[in-house]
């Protein structure tokens, strides 16, 4: 599992690298006025994003701040994998509230966070936000989520072929993991060491399968499930009848064998689609 567990710090390495950068060309790119990021760390019981790299803050409420899975925006992020916003996070019931002594200490009112995928996994999160009530757009969002993908891409460039790119690598990982599992007394470790190793099957599958294929309109319905528009909005942003838009949604999910529109986005996302 060494090599693995090396992918994963080089990842973080390398994304602590250019995220600053990154983070400079979305601000340019949509005109906002604050965006930050950081990368994932591993925590206690899980992975946790730590934001180190803000722009356009006024104080330093949210510098270093750890956010745990589940947890405020960036932590429904880091759980579910998929770009999320909100348009007035004070009173949003979309996400909890844990964190929001740091964020509305810097008035931040409609904010952003979208996942950095580096093989299959979230190694970083990107914000962007505004403070004067306005909502953020579809057209800023998709900057943002292009600007995320690029630093994906840029990471995998930097680091190489993935390690689970070798099915004997993976098979290796897998066995080893099982045996470290075995030998460990702690319930907790072991509950968070099973989680493990069930990601690693599961992305070790997904390599060994060949990359499903969209349509061009599949691909276009799908990134505005991603931005959270319902169907009669997708129907209405492409021009199309109600029932072709179902018809091009069931046909991706059938693709990518997801059993829901959001769970064909994330699949989308995941195999680089979107």
């Amino acid at each position: 599992m060494g090599g693995l567990m090396d992918g994963g710090l080089a990842a973080r390495k390398t994304m602590d690298e250019l995220l600053p950068q990154r983070l400079a060309r979305l601000r340019t790119a949509t005109g906002l006025p604050v965006v930050f990021g950081g990368a994932t760390h591993e925590g206690l019981d899980d992975e946790q994003l730590r934001l180190d790299y803000l722009i356009g803050t006024v104080g330093d409420s949210m510098r270093g701040l750890v956010v745990q899975p589940g947890k405020g925006l960036g932590g429904s992020v880091l759980r579910h994998r998929t770009p999320q916003r909100v348009n007035d996070y004070a009173t949003t019931v979309a996400i909890t509230h844990e964190y929001d002594r740091a964020v509305l200490t810097e008035g931040l009112t409609s904010v952003f966070a979208i996942p950095v995928l580096v093989w299959g996994q979230v190694q970083g999160v990107v914000y962007g936000a505004v403070r004067d009530r306005r909502p953020i757009g579809d057209r800023t969002l998709q900057t943002a989520i292009a600007t995320a993908n690029q630093l994906r891409r840029d990471v995998e460039a930097k680091l190489g072929p993935s390690p689970l790119e070798s099915p004997s690598g993976a098979r290796s990982a897998v066995a080893e993991l099982a045996a470290v599992i075995r030998d460990t007394s702690d319930p907790e470790m072991r509950e968070r060491l099973i989680r493990i190793r069930q990601d690693l099957i599961a992305s070790a599958a997904r390599v060994g399968r060949s990359k499903p294929v969209l349509t061009p309109r599949e691909t276009e319905a799908l990134r505005l499930v991603e931005l959270g528009a319902s169907n009669p909005e997708i129907a209405a942003k492409l021009g199309l009848s109600l029932e072709t838009v179902k018809a091009y949604l069931r046909s991706a999910m059938r693709r990518l064998e997801a059993h829901t529109r959001a769970a064909a986005a994330q699949q989308a996302r995941l195999h680089g689609l979107l």
